[in-house]
């Protein structure tokens, strides 16, 4: 069981004061130790705690567990674990998360990213890589977990006008209640970044960064931890994207005792939400929907459309293309075969009408 001394030693590690009547009901017996996920490659699992650090593997019976739940580990996650008589590590519990940010792999297949995690940073670079679609597909994918959002605009050094995009960014979340708690623009390559941030790194808070490749998480990594922890490698000149420099990932301690788990570029974003998340994301079209002149208004060219008139147009965009897709995932296999035959027989009627203007046989 945890003792006030360890509770103060794993502090610096990221535990939430909100998981001890939880910790309580886990099974304590022969001499098993409380740690925290850092790293998760295929069934070996990087761990740490007050004793310091080490490699493990999950018990057969845990896995089986978590498959049945459709669950997996993932980095941020609090297990117990025992030493075996040859010195082997063994993870035999998982501790119910606060919260999880998941996605869906390209084969449909819910897929953990990380867990008990305090604060999302949204991470987007001030060049090429300023994506308002792509940000408003993240925040949908922290909101729907209940994870405040921090937009950090990186690369500050290299914009001509950094005042004009923040503007845009916050004019496209305007009507948004409470959609971020902040819109920074730093360069992530200067110690004042940590200045800048210092409101979210208090000992015990968790961060994750999130953004695509090249976007700056591995530089802002680094920064944090005042030491070159992850690598970093340059972006291409035409679009800003660069190479996956971190492959897996992982969580760190900063300088000002918090946690970070920096991630792998998501070059694809499928996400794991219900239409609910999605609406509770865009509170914005949500509200204004209210005012249409017609209930069922699909805020396309209906007259009278509140959202239309008040949304800026990227916005709205955002919002129907995320509920086609989150429509796509909702169908079963039947329908979704359905829908994909109706597509081919357009298709082929398209097809069939030109070549027939064209007076092809």
């Amino acid at each position: 069981m945890l003792s006030t001394t360890l509770i103060e030693a794993l502090r610096p590690l990221g535990l939430n004061l909100s998981l001890l009547p939880q910790l309580a009901q886990l099974d304590w017996r022969q001499d098993a130790t409380l740690w925290r996920i850092t790293e998760v490659q295929r069934d070996q699992l990087g761990l740490q705690s007050e004793q310091g650090i080490c490699r493990a593997r999950a018990l057969p019976a845990l896995q089986q567990a978590l498959y049945a739940d459709s669950r997996q580990l993932a980095v941020g996650d609090w297990v117990l674990a025992r030493r075996n008589a040859l010195g082997e590590t063994w993870v035999h519990e998982l501790l119910p998360p606060l919260n999880s940010l998941s996605r869906r792999d390209p084969n449909g297949q819910r897929q953990a990213l990380v867990s008990n995690v305090d604060t999302a940073l949204l991470v987007m670079g001030l060049d090429h890589d300023f994506n308002l679609a792509r940000l408003d597909r993240y925040l949908v994918l922290v909101r729907g977990s209940g994870v405040p959002a921090v937009v950090v605009l990186s690369k500050a050094d290299l914009c001509r006008d950094v005042a004009a995009r923040v503007a845009e960014l916050r004019e496209h979340l305007a009507l948004s209640r409470n959609a971020v708690m902040e819109v920074l623009a730093v360069d992530g390559t200067q110690a004042g970044t940590r200045a800048q941030l210092a409101p979210w790194l208090g000992l015990g808070q968790t961060l994750v960064l999130l953004g695509s490749s090249g976007a700056g998480k591995s530089t802002l990594t680094n920064t944090l931890c005042e030491a070159a922890l992850q690598d970093t490698g340059g972006v291409r000149q035409d679009d800003s994207r660069g190479r996956h420099t971190t492959t897996v990932r992982s969580l760190h301690r900063t300088a000002d005792g918090a946690c970070i788990i920096d991630t792998p570029g998501l070059r694809g974003l499928q996400l794991d939400a219900s239409a609910a998340e999605l609406d509770q994301a865009f509170d914005d079209v949500l509200g204004l929907a209210r005012e249409c002149r017609f209930r069922n208004c699909t805020h396309g060219d209906e007259p009278g459309c509140a959202v239309r008139a008040a949304l800026p147009p990227a916005r709205l965009k955002s919002y129907q293309k995320l509920q086609r897709e989150a429509g796509r995932d909702s169908m079963g296999p039947l329908e979704r075969r359905a829908r994909l035959s109706e597509w081919k027989a357009r298709g082929r009627a398209a097809h069939a009408h030109i070549r027939s203007k064209r007076g092809e046989g």
